[in-house]
């Protein structure tokens, strides 16, 4: 037997309280909307990503744009090589270091992202209908913070240990 959305769970449960469970949901959701919108521009979600960071920083390498947009080398150079097969970036080597590799957005790769903006902002709009802007503002200001949490933070490859561990004892059953 399906399970209806209005049967899961009253919108005052628990449930409905846990971040993990509530951030997992818009994601799935605004990820979902937002993939189709970019797949139209030649691109996905990640080459999206990237392609705003080349954009808001040129002549950034390679290895400067993976801890930028916080993505592992090895799946930043599988992204760049979808975004220069489309022609939305190009890579030259650095001048200052032939090993390294320079990023840069083609015309192409710019007229490509302004429309996904444009896309995406929609779609942002569309969730964000019924909040004022000042409501907005405020929400955007609190991800930004969280995002940056301590506790989201990995420090040198290891998830932190003593900022995410649970500060009360969790109950065994």
């Amino acid at each position: 037997m399906a399970i209806s959305p209005a049967s899961e769970s009253s919108p005052g449960s628990r449930l409905h309280e846990d971040l993990h469970w509530l951030f997992a949901r818009l994601k799935q959701g605004l990820a979902g909307a937002e993939a189709v919108a970019v797949r139209e521009h030649g691109m996905g979600l990640w080459g999206y990503t990237v392609l705003m960071a080349v954009v808001e920083a040129p002549a950034r390498t390679q290895l400067a744009l993976a801890q930028a947009v916080s993505v592992d080398k090895s799946k930043l150079v599988v992204i760049l090589d979808e975004l220069e097969g489309a022609g939305l970036v190009l890579r030259r080597p650095d001048p200052a270091d032939r090993r390294a590799r320079i990023i840069e957005v083609t015309p192409q790769g710019s007229l490509a992202l302004e429309a996904a903006r444009d896309d995406i902002k929609a779609i942002e709009d569309r969730l964000l209908t019924d909040l004022d802007a000042p409501v907005r503002a405020a929400l955007r200001s609190a991800l930004r913070h969280l995002a940056g949490a301590p506790i989201l933070r990995i420090e040198d490859g290891q998830p932190c240990e003593t900022a995410c561990a649970p500060t009360t004892p969790v109950a065994t059953r």
